[in-house]
C-alpha cells in the first residue's frame, strides 16, 4: 500500500516537472526571455561568479550569436556554440577583458538583430511596390555615404 501511495505521487511531480522542462526550454544556449518578450544573453567569466552582460535583442537569433561571440573569446574553439559555422576566426581579440568581450558581442548581436528584425518586418514601401527586390546587406562594410546633399 505504502508504495502505491508513494509511486503516484511522485509519477505525478515528475510528470509536472517534464511539463516545466518543455515550457522553460530555450531555443539556443546562454540565452533566455524576459517576461515582457526580449531575449538577453549573458555568460559566466571563467573561475569567477561574475557574468559578463551582452544585451538585450529582439530575436532569439541574434542574443544567440551575441553569446557565441562571447563564448568563442573565452573559450576558444573548443566552446560550444550555437552556429559553430557562422563564427569569424580571423577577428582575433587582443584584449580578452569582460569589457571588450562584451562590446565585441553586442556589435554582433546588434547587426543580426537590425537584420533579422528587417528581413521579417516588411516596410510599407514593399508592400506598395512587390517586384523590387532586396540585397542582403554585407555587416563587414560601412555603409556607403550618399551625395544628395
Amino acid at each position: 500500500m505504502e508504495g502505491d501511495c508513494c509511486s503516484t505521487s511522485s509519477s505525478t511531480s515528475g510528470e509536472k516537472r517534464k511539463q516545466r522542462q518543455q515550457q522553460k526550454e530555450k531555443p539556443f544556449r546562454g540565452i533566455r526571455m524576459r517576461k515582457w518578450g526580449k531575449w538577453v544573453a549573458e555568460i559566466r567569466e571563467p573561475n569567477k561568479r561574475s557574468r559578463i552582460w551582452l544585451g538585450s535583442y529582439t530575436t532569439p537569433i541574434a542574443a544567440a550569436r551575441a553569446y557565441d561571440t562571447a563564448v568563442f573569446y573565452l573559450r576558444g574553439s573548443s566552446a560550444r556554440l550555437n552556429f559553430p559555422d557562422l563564427i569569424l576566426q580571423e577577428d582575433e581579440l587582443r584584449d580578452i577583458s569582460a569589457a571588450s568581450i562584451r562590446k565585441k558581442a553586442t556589435e554582433v548581436g546588434a547587426k543580426v538583430d537590425a537584420l533579422q528584425t528587417s528581413l521579417h518586418q516588411p516596410s510599407s514601401s514593399e508592400s506598395s511596390n512587390p517586384t523590387r527586390v532586396f540585397q542582403k546587406p554585407d555587416l563587414n562594410k560601412y555603409p556607403e555615404s550618399s551625395d544628395e546633399d
